[in-house]
């Protein structure tokens, strides 16, 4: 007999609630010094590239560590290399919160702040390949695999809520206590993030190569990768579609030139998608997307890029709020079913380079999508430049649909009551 969905399954785990607050608090304060960052660098520069080297100066790291990264954490315990992400962050925040110092912008040239902030956007890529690995790798270890799927639900869920307020909250810090201060608000989330690390205990190496040559390693964690034909599908689809559709990072730009809304509308902007995706997760931990997962995901992304293409082309506030809030929507279907195949298809060995090559493919194209429509606005303008990227992000999904008839079939039910067969 089929046992009723439960959407609180996870929920019932305590280290679990322990790991989303932590969690929440990175994502917020991550997302919030993000926000605060690029409203910093282009009130100096007024050059949208500049909001694109911000992106590059993250890519650049992430891709040449992400495969290293993936590696350490399968042969390393959890918790203490969650613990020097942490610190690694707290330490940039910290940075950051002394560079946006008034008098320290009085003192010196713009040139020499911006490139200060350059070197910890791309120290703060460095810490972020591990991050992302290390949290992947350790969320598997505190619920049982039957709770996976649900516990990826809850864990996107609160990632989204971060996303939501970060920016939020840092829109109106700006204006309220100011960049500087702002700054201060993020450091001491993370310090908060140290607290509920604490709370959780050391967790088992399961990898059962330990001391495995490092390029062996690596040459078996992409070989599963591009094996293994679903994983390969969902994260180059999504790729392509955050590397065109990353109209996000041209915000700053809408707010202050187009829409001229100020740093309260910025806010609103730049929190509209997460509110959107945070709605559909909520509504995802009732009534799961596993049941032709395939088609969904591929409609989802096809819905994306046409929120793009209505974003780039309005001129009404509450109209872009809306394309931005609906891109939010679709986008967490997609971010749930991507994140239930990872968890569902990978081994628990192989969970930190399996997570190392995703963020390659989804977590780098969000910087260099950054760069991508940086560069693009500069050559073609803003809206065009949305526009287009929207438009390619149609045209990929319709490829993707049409040679991958296998993945438009794919339904992720089937592994799970397959799992709870076997249990039995």
């Amino acid at each position: 007999m089929k046992k009723k969905n439960d959407p609180y399954a996870a929920l019932r785990y305590k280290e679990f609630n322990i790991f989303l607050i932590l969690r929440f608090a990175m994502v917020f304060a991550w997302s919030m010094q993000f926000i605060i960052i690029e409203w910093q660098v282009y009130s100096l520069t007024k050059d949208p590239l500049s909001l694109g080297i911000i992106g590059l100066m993250e890519i650049i790291p992430a891709i040449a560590m992400a495969l290293f990264a993936g590696h350490i954490v399968d042969q390393k315990e959890k918790k203490g290399l969650l613990l020097k992400c942490i610190l690694g962050f707290s330490v940039i925040s910290f940075g950051l919160f002394l560079l946006t110092w008034p008098t320290f912008i009085s003192d010196f040239s713009t040139k020499m702040v911006l490139y200060g902030i350059y070197f910890l956007v791309f120290l703060g890529g460095i810490v972020r390949s591990f991050l992302g690995p290390t949290i992947f790798s350790l969320l598997s270890l505190i619920v049982p695999k039957n709770l996976y799927p649900n516990a990826a639900t809850w864990s996107s869920t609160v990632w989204q809520i971060g996303s939501v307020l970060g920016p939020a909250v840092a829109g109106f810090s700006i204006t309220w206590i100011g960049v500087h201060w702002s700054m201060c608000s993020v450091f001491a989330c993370s310090i908060f993030a140290l607290l509920a690390l604490s709370q959780i205990p050391t967790k088992p190496i399961l990898n059962p190569k330990i001391g495995e040559p490092i390029m062996d390693s690596l040459k078996e964690g992409v070989k599963f990768v591009f094996q293994n034909k679903t994983i390969l599908s969902a994260l180059s689809l999504d790729m392509i579609a955050v590397l065109f559709g990353g109209a996000v990072s041209l915000l700053p730009i809408f707010a202050q030139d187009i829409l001229k809304v100020g740093p309260e509308g910025f806010g609103v902007l730049r929190a509209a998608p997460a509110v959107g995706s945070f709605l559909i997760l909520i509504v995802s931990a009732y009534i799961p997307f596993n049941k032709n997962a395939g088609i969904k995901l591929l409609s989802a992304i096809f819905a994306f890029g046409i929120c793009i293409i209505v974003f780039g082309v309005s001129t009404i506030f509450w109209l872009s709020v809306a394309a931005l809030f609906l891109s939010g929507v679709v986008d967490g279907v997609s971010v749930v079913i991507r994140q239930t195949i990872l968890q569902l298809k990978t081994p628990d060995h192989m969970r930190g380079r399996v997570s190392a090559v995703n963020s390659i493919f989804v977590g780098s194209s969000n910087e260099l999508g950054a760069f991508e429509s940086g560069l693009t606005a500069k050559l073609m303008g803003t809206v065009t430049s949305v526009v287009f990227g929207g438009t390619m992000t149609l045209i990929t999904v319709l490829i993707t649909g049409a040679i991958s008839p296998t993945f438009r079939k794919l339904d992720l039910q089937k592994d799970i009551d397959e799992h709870e067969n076997h249990k039995e």
